[in-house]
């Protein structure tokens, strides 16, 4: 089950931010975050009070999240995007987070057919999202899924220095 973030998510939300930095900590996983910067759970208390934090729910449990919504940061000027799309017609899909403790479940994958269709029913044919050019799982998942890298942007995201940003797109 798919649903929009309530603030009974939040401890759930942010143990999935510290079980991931643990995994890219111990060195398992490289996703490019740091665990003092972000994602924190101050960053899901901001979503979910803005109200663009989305869930997935399996037998009561909070297995992945993501704040989807039509902002796009300032580095996404600085992509090479196919598509001139008016803002309006563009959704985007920002930190995607699935617990590793659950496996490898398919969470991802469902949570972007979920994005997906989000999207058409906003009238939104436009898919924009970004991850760390060191994300190999993240940019595997996405380009197996339709999405095109289209470009490197060199930057301090989310106040983390030195990030290589991949800009990925999909038009529904």
């Amino acid at each position: 089950m798919f649903r929009k973030a309530e603030p009974r998510d939040l401890e759930a939300i942010a143990a999935i931010y510290d079980r991931i930095h643990d995994e890219e900590e111990s060195g398992r996983v490289t996703i490019g975050w740091d665990r003092a910067v972000y994602p924190t759970r101050a960053t899901a208390l901001s979503s979910i009070q803005i109200g663009d934090m989305y869930v997935e729910e399996v037998n009561g449990v909070i297995v992945a999240a993501a704040k989807i919504n039509q902002e796009q940061v300032p580095e996404y000027a600085n992509a090479q995007w196919q598509w001139a799309a008016p803002d309006e017609k563009i959704l985007v899909l920002h930190t995607l987070v699935v617990d590793p403790a659950k496996g490898r479940g398919g969470y991802g994958k469902a949570f972007v057919a979920f994005y997906e269709d989000m999207a058409r029913e906003m009238g939104c044919p436009y898919l924009r999202m970004d991850t760390n050019e060191r994300n190999l799982i993240a940019r595997q998942l996405y380009q197996g899924l339709g999405y095109a890298e289209v470009g490197f942007v060199d930057c301090q995201f989310n106040g983390i220095p030195g990030v290589r940003l991949v800009c990925l797109e999909k038009k529904l």
